[in-house]
Formats: C-alpha cells, sequence, structure tokens
C-alpha cells in the first residue's frame, strides 16, 4: 500500500491552499473527494459531502464573497499506508458584500491515496484559534 511522503503531502495541500487563495472553484473541489466530509467552526451541522459543500460555497460567491489572501504556516504532515493527515494554521482575508474580513484557523485535512500515488481530500476540519495563541 502506498504511503505518500511528506512531499506529495505538501504537494496535495498547497494545491487546495492556492485555489483557495484564487477561489478557482473547480480546481478547488477538485481536491476533494466526492464522500469527502467538511467540520467548519461557523457551520450549523457537518456537510457529509463535496456536494453539499460546494451547494454552500455556491451561496458564498452570490453574497459576492471571494478570498483576498490565504497563508499557510506552521505546517504537519502525518503519513500513513493509505495516505496522510495534513495540518496547519491559515490565516485567510476575504471581500464579500458585508466588506473585507480576516481570520485565523486551524485545519486538519485528510488525504486518502487515489489512483497510483496521487492524493486527494476526504475530510476537512477547520477550528479557531485561541486569542491568545493567535498574537503568538
Amino acid at each position: 500500500m502506498f504511503t505518500p511522503t511528506e512531499g506529495q503531502v505538501l504537494e496535495a495541500a498547497d494545491a487546495i491552499v492556492a485555489a483557495f487563495t484564487a477561489t478557482n472553484t473547480e480546481a478547488y473541489f477538485a481536491g476533494f473527494a466526492p464522500d469527502a466530509s467538511f467540520v467548519f467552526h461557523p457551520e450549523d451541522a457537518r456537510l457529509n459531502s463535496r456536494v453539499e459543500y460546494e451547494s454552500l460555497w455556491a451561496s458564498w460567491l452570490t453574497e459576492g464573497w471571494r478570498v483576498t489572501a490565504c497563508a499557510s504556516s506552521d505546517r504537519l504532515v502525518q503519513s500513513f499506508p493509505g495516505g496522510a493527515v495534513f495540518t496547519h494554521t491559515v490565516n485567510t482575508s476575504i471581500d464579500s458584500n458585508d466588506g473585507p474580513a480576516s481570520y485565523t484557523e486551524r485545519e486538519t485535512i485528510v488525504f486518502r491515496a487515489g489512483e497510483g500515488e496521487t492524493l486527494v481530500a476526504i475530510h476537512e476540519h477547520l477550528s479557531t484559534v485561541p486569542e491568545s495563541t493567535e498574537a503568538a
């Protein structure tokens, strides 16, 4: 069974982050399996599929939402046979009809091995960062 290298995991994660930063819907969702699940702290419920998240994303775009900047730091890769867990801190700036906003979150992306030595994300989890940690 394929165990991804740190470089392969970072490449897959960087592709997702770059597509998110560009608000590139097609490229962003291409990084996720159809059965991926998503847990976002501002949302009331878990999203149980990529289609559910795509619907939420589309509603954000309708509201004028777009990413203006996104930086990944404090990155950790934990590989295992058949996949990997990637965690990082993400600083995001957006613009919307409500005006600009910026926030810092912790994010976990779980990858599984796909065809050959490819990786596809099967779970994404965002959590808040305690205020005392944000300033550090």
